[in-house]
């Protein structure tokens, strides 16, 4: 697994990786691959110079969003590049809304060094497609000589398969200190690091833990900058994040999970990417598969650690998400009850309202109630 998380770091560093299906890299046939959302022209020559044309590889959520898959499909897809030779021109290619032409791309199953380099990317927090030439297991030239001196790095798909598998989070607390709030003036600050990612997350105590209420008032908020710091219209997040502090102080203290997982776990950049998508008419859950990812890519485990370290075990969950509930239920944690918490609707987040009732099972239909008057 220590070479899967040196590969992961070299991704996305916009490294170039050789994947093969064993741990002998030595002649053994494999996949020299780069991430898309990385690649530069340099590296895409370098792939280019090798003796097969370079594939792009997509996940089955890209491949149906395409037209290239039924919608029950869960394979991977492996694609020609269409004639496609800058970055900008193959970044176009697995992001672009629209129907493509099957024969024009030659599409065939992806093989299983590709799908471990899709399943690195989206590790890595990044658009999970992969530019990748496959090798016959020569092992000579340019890629001989760089495997030799480390230049390129090899896995297996076993390491990486064990990476990808591997859902234990261990958060060490780095640091605290206390953060006087406009509404909460008795607020505490602790920073948590995820041992085996890139990721901090932090803990908001408000009040005093010993006169916290039973069950404790808790929420998993996951980061989001634009609604959260810009007040962005087009969510509830800010809303509901504000609203969270003012229960808390209210009711005798609580605890706000604040995770690093934007964009329901798909990241800044490709959230923004889902904006401009959903600009054309699409709405949030069809415009992240568009850009290759699954309704909602984020995961709680982090946040049943954090609460273990604060020694909460019975807890007053503020959600509307199903699937938070039930995330922190798996994790040992007593969900004694749950309480709503809503934003104001307002023209522009609507749709994504709507979308989380409709498509995700959100438990916001009061809130949409309001709005069917004025449909």
């Amino acid at each position: 697994m220590h070479e899967a998380e040196r590969g992961l770091f070299d991704l996305r560093q916009g490294r170039p990786l050789y994947v093969t299906e064993s741990a002998d890299a030595a002649g053994k046939p494999g996949v020299l691959l780069a991430t898309v959302e990385t690649l530069s022209q340099r590296t895409l020559e370098t792939l280019r110079r090798l003796d097969t044309a370079p594939r792009l590889a997509v996940t089955h959520h890209r491949a149906q969003a395409m037209g290239l898959a039924d919608s029950g499909s869960a394979r991977d897809l492996s694609l020609g590049l269409n004639g496609a030779t800058r970055p900008e021109q193959i970044l176009r290619l697995c992001t672009a809304a629209g129907r493509f032409s099957a024969p024009e791309l030659d599409p065939r199953p992806a093989t299983t060094p590709e799908t471990s380099g899709l399943a690195l990317a989206r590790l890595g927090g990044l658009l999970p497609a992969i530019v990748g030439v496959p090798i016959n297991g020569r092992g000579g030239g340019e890629l001989g000589a760089g495997l030799a001196s480390g230049a390129i790095l090899s896995v297996s798909t076993v390491q990486v398969d064990a990476l990808a598998a591997d859902e234990r989070v261990e958060v060490t607390h780095v640091s605290d200190g206390p953060v006087p709030l406009e509404h909460a003036e008795d607020a505490r600050f602790m920073v948590f690091r995820e041992g085996n990612s890139f990721r901090e997350h932090v803990a908001v105590l408000i009040g005093d833990p010993a006169q916290w209420p039973d069950p404790v008032p808790v929420r998993l908020h996951s980061a989001c900058l634009t609604g959260d710091l810009f007040g962005s219209l087009r969510c509830d997040c800010g809303e509901q994040l504000r609203g969270s502090l003012r229960v808390f102080t209210a009711g005798g203290g609580g605890v706000l999970l604040y995770l690093a997982q934007e964009g329901r776990g798909i990241g800044l950049g490709n959230k923004l990417r889902a904006y401009s998508l959903q600009h054309t008419g699409l709405d949030t859950v069809d415009a992240d598969g568009v850009l290759g990812f699954g309704d909602d890519e984020r995961r709680y485990h982090a946040a049943v650690e954090m609460l273990r370290h604060l020694q909460v075990q019975r807890v007053l969950l503020l959600t509307n998400n199903p699937n938070k509930v039930e995330a922190l239920r798996d994790g040992g944690i007593d969900v004694v009850e749950r309480q709503p918490l809503f934003g104001t609707l307002n023209r522009h987040n609507l749709p994504y309202v709507r979308a989380k009732v409709n498509r995700a099972g959100h438990w916001l239909t009061d809130m949409l109630s309001g709005a069917r008057g004025s449909d």
